[in-house]
């Protein structure tokens, strides 16, 4: 292994210790149809104007439609539903939402049923940032 993949391994075992909330962030295709995937890269960042912030891996088969989006949510999910937390983890991304509970929100998102919270979040800007895009 070089450097940098000992440096990557490092940071990536210290991160995995570091415990955070789990959430699923997800908007709609043109035909209505909901797509998602977990995501733990999730903070707030300002409160005038109210922004989150959300990190998306270029790599996730989501990433290009969710960035791409006007309009998506983040649901903050309870501690009894890391099955759906696994499942929005792990491809392949069709069929996800198959017998998962969820509803419409004000913007069209989709709200999953049993979340601790959701939010609906219009997109405000799309950064670049490492192997990451930050919306």
């Amino acid at each position: 292994m070089d450097q940098q993949s000992d440096r990557n391994a490092s940071l990536r075992e210290v991160m995995s210790s570091y415990p955070t909330g789990v959430t699923i962030v997800a908007a709609r295709e043109g035909d209505g149809e909901p797509f998602g995937l977990t995501v733990n890269s999730f903070t707030s960042l300002s409160l005038d104007p109210p922004l989150v912030l959300v990190c998306i891996a270029l790599c996730a088969t989501s990433h290009d439609r969710l960035i791409s989006s006007d309009a998506f949510s983040v649901n903050m999910l309870a501690g009894d539903q890391a099955p759906i937390a696994k499942r929005f983890a792990t491809d392949p991304s069709e069929g996800r939402f198959e017998g998962v509970g969820w509803r419409p929100g004000e913007l069209g998102t989709p709200l999953i049923d049993g979340s601790m919270a959701t939010l609906e979040c219009c997109r405000y800007e799309v950064l670049h940032g490492g192997d990451h895009s930050i919306l």
